[in-house]
C-alpha cells in the first residue's frame, strides 16, 4: 500500500499506524500487546510483518505544497538559461481537499487487487 500511495504525485511520506514516530518509540510502548478482546493497541496501524492483524488499517500520508503558485520562481528555459516564472491563474495553494479520497481510492484498489490475487490462487 505504501508503494501504490507513494505514486500518487504528491505524496512524499507514508506512515502506517505510528509511522515515523515508532522509530523514537522504545519497542516495550511500540508493541500491541494482546488482550482476551483483542490488541490494546494499533500502532501497528493494522499491519503486521505485511499481514493485516485484523485491526483498523491506519495510514497518513505527506504531501508537499503546491509548486505553481502566484509568487515569481527561478527556473531554466529549453536552452538551460535562468529564467523567472510567473504562474497566474487559479491554483490551490493546498491538495488535501482533493487528495483525501484519492488516497482512500488508492488503498480501497490495493486491497481489492490482493483479494482477487488470493482468490485466484484458491
Amino acid at each position: 500500500m505504501a508503494k501504490a500511495l507513494m505514486s500518487i504525485g504528491t505524496v512524499k511520506g507514508v506512515g502506517i499506524g505510528a509511522g515515523f514516530k515508532a522509530a523514537r518509540m522504545p519497542g516495550s510502548k511500540c508493541n500491541d500487546p494482546i488482550t482476551p478482546e483483542g490488541f490494546a493497541t494499533n500502532n501497528a496501524g493494522g499491519i503486521i510483518a505485511g499481514i493485516t492483524n485484523g485491526e483498523d488499517i491506519v495510514m497518513k500520508v505527506a504531501c508537499k505544497p503546491i509548486a505553481s503558485i502566484e509568487k515569481p520562481q527561478q527556473s531554466v528555459d529549453i536552452h538551460g538559461n535562468s529564467t523567472t516564472l510567473t504562474v497566474t491563474g487559479r491554483h490551490d495553494v493546498s491538495v488535501i481537499p482533493r487528495i483525501i479520497p484519492v488516497c482512500e481510492a488508492m488503498v480501497s484498489m490495493v486491497l481489492a487487487d490482493h483479494l482477487l490475487r488470493q482468490k485466484a490462487i484458491t
